[in-house]
């Protein structure tokens, strides 16, 4: 039984880790990276659907990205998508190619940037301890309803502790390289 709960703990934990990495892909820095498009999404035959479905997304250099839509149709609804996201990028088409430039982050824009990151890092540090508190109340269930002894209970609450340590390192570590990415001019 407390195995099963620590399994479960443990695969919650890795999702919230998930969850913050994907959140911290979306906030731009300097440099150009496809999953910034990601989340942008473009209005193919009625229904909205990832840009990633209608063109191809491609780094050219270390500031431009390119997009390829699949149809020449799509160029125009494409290239208005990444205008109207929130990302605040400025894309221009050549042809059947749309560039998307990256201009260079201020600092004041920077600061703004890692404010944002930390909150999603804390959000991240919530979302673990309150998993390992629904963790150690299943434990406390199983030592009321007599399936486990104390021992094992307090047993328990130390490994989910340890692994709710883990996770928050974890969580520690992934802001501090997108803090000093960031950072980098």
């Amino acid at each position: 039984m407390a195995q099963d709960i620590k399994k479960n703990t443990a695969a919650r934990m890795g999702k919230t880790i998930e969850s913050l990495q994907h959140e911290l892909a979306k906030i731009r820095t300097g440099r150009a990276h496809t999953s910034l498009l990601d989340h942008v999404m473009v209005e193919y035959y009625g229904s909205d659907v990832p840009i990633n479905q209608v063109a191809n997304v491609a780094v050219e250099d270390s500031r431009t990205l390119s997009v390829t839509p699949w149809e020449k149709t799509m160029v125009a609804k494409v290239e208005k998508a990444i205008l109207t996201s929130d990302l605040g990028l400025n894309p221009s088409s050549a042809g059947t190619v749309i560039r998307v430039p990256m201009p260079p982050l201020t600092e004041e824009r920077r600061r703004e940037l890692i404010k944002v990151v930390r909150h999603e890092a804390e959000n991240a540090r919530v979302a673990v301890r309150n998993i390992r508190r629904d963790a150690n109340n299943e434990l406390k269930h199983l030592v009321k309803d007599k399936t486990i002894s104390e021992d094992d209970e307090r047993r328990g609450q130390d490994e989910v502790q340890k692994l709710t340590d883990s996770y928050v390192a974890e969580v520690d570590r992934l802001l501090a390289e997108k803090e000093k990415e960031l950072l980098e001019i």
